[in-house]
């Protein structure tokens, strides 16, 4: 659509409306996400860091809050609760002894191993209305909005 073609009044209901699009089909997705979720006792941000851990490895906190965003004060609580599961450990940085390394145990990888494939399918079930084109399309668009 041409700019100049949309009144000032149009065009600002229409952005009002993918706003609000964008923001109810995220809460969607994440409502069905955490259902899975739940099912391994975890809330989603501690299933953000032990998916993150599974697939990267020990990761300082830093490299956790930039990997998935979220905030600093949530994240030590996240990763004192995932700790006293059993489920990470915090062992010292052999490169910088004053930072920590965060850590999935065995506990953990159990769990992600059990819980992954569900997220995974769970996540293609969500998804399967759309086409690999529409998917495509979703991505790009997307991404020119993470630029704005």
């Amino acid at each position: 659509m041409d700019k100049k073609k949309i009144s000032y009044g149009k065009l600002n209901d229409l952005n009002l409306k993918v706003v609000i699009a964008l923001n109810r089909a995220t809460q969607h997705v994440h409502k069905k996400e955490l259902k899975i979720i739940k099912e391994g006792g975890l809330t989603f941000s501690q299933f953000g860091v032990l998916e993150l851990l599974y697939h990267k490895g020990d990761l300082r906190i830093s490299e956790i809050l930039e990997k998935i965003l979220a905030t600093g004060g949530n994240m030590t609580v996240v990763i004192d609760n995932l700790a006293k599961d059993g489920l990470v450990t915090r062992c010292s940085d052999p490169n910088d002894r004053r930072v920590n390394l965060i850590s999935i145990t065995e506990k953990g990888k159990k769990l992600m191993r059990d819980l992954f494939p569900k997220h995974v399918e769970n996540i293609n079930e969500i998804l399967s209305e759309l086409s690999q084109s529409e998917k495509e399309t979703l991505i790009s668009i997307l991404k020119k909005l993470q630029g704005v």
